[in-house]
């Protein structure tokens, strides 16, 4: 790693590859399958985030008229009992709505598709929770997502030339924390304002997993900061900027919005159906 070059193409790699996992990880994914439906294979991907006004759509191909589906549904942790819902078919597909809930409301729901006495559940062993929250506008969601990947790949550079005692330690921490301090502390409370409502849910108010890992990270690059302020503590104190970017990186492993926020229903009253 002793030329720039390869140290940035380490930490492009890195850093997209926090991307990808971003995607592929996390409780707010679609959740994909296929299931075998009367010698047809249906696949499906089941929504579980729902941003804005309006109820969430559930859909499922099933170009066989001969079978009904079903949408059953309830809050999540909260009703003992499904409401049911027929679903209706329209182009080959069939669809149904689970109902709008307020910010952070999470609903537990999953299809049932009948023919008969032929029973098929979608997923087969499972069930799918969804969370509701307010819409972020494009100008908050956009850049707050570019300045956490630039803070990923400032903090792996930064990680990398301390390694090899690089001449830019300094500067790659400094303007990782900048980046970092933008898009985490500044913008993204304004993403979870829009959301849910609440700007910060992180220690002290909370225990959300987003805030907190967020909060951690932010500590550790300050930590590491202080550390190389002065030149002459440089190179004996650049494994603080090393750790720094370890644990930005594992803070990028953690999915996204695990345990993030989740309404209580105990403290609202919400009307909702039950099974027939």
């Amino acid at each position: 790693m002793k030329h720039t070059w390869v140290r940035w193409t380490l930490a492009v790699l890195i850093t997209l590859s926090a991307a990808v996992y971003q995607r592929m990880t996390g409780p707010t994914y679609p959740q994909d399958g296929k299931v075998s439906i009367g010698g047809q294979t249906v696949v499906y991907q089941l929504g579980r985030s729902h941003g804005g006004p309006g109820d969430q759509a559930v859909k499922i191909a099933l170009t066989d008229t001969s079978y009904k589906g079903y949408l059953f549904y309830r809050r999540y942790k909260t009703d003992p009992s499904y409401t049911k819902v027929a679903m209706e078919r329209e182009n080959g597909v069939l669809k149904a709505f689970l109902p709008h809930q307020p910010p952070a409301g999470k609903l537990e729901y999953f299809i049932e598709i009948d023919k008969g006495k032929a029973r098929y559940s979608i997923p087969q062993h499972a069930t799918v929770v969804t969370r509701f929250k307010g819409a972020v506008p494009p100008y908050v969601l956009i850049p707050h997502i570019l300045f956490m990947f630039l803070a990923m790949l400032f903090s792996s550079i930064s990680g990398l030339e301390a390694l090899v005692n690089g001449k830019k330690i300094r500067e790659y921490a400094f303007t990782t924390i900048i980046i970092l301090f933008i898009g985490g502390m500044v913008l993204g409370p304004l993403v979870q304002k829009f959301a849910f409502g609440a700007y910060w849910t992180g220690i002290p108010f909370g225990w959300d997993l987003t805030d907190n890992k967020m909060l951690f990270a932010l500590i550790g690059w300050l930590i590491a900061v202080v550390a190389i302020w002065k030149k002459g503590e440089l190179k004996r104190r650049s494994w603080w900027v090393v750790t720094a970017a370890v644990i930005l990186l594992l803070v990028f492993s953690i999915p996204h919005s695990m345990m993030g926020s989740t309404l209580d229903y105990s403290k609202m009253q919400v009307t909702t159906g039950h099974v027939d």
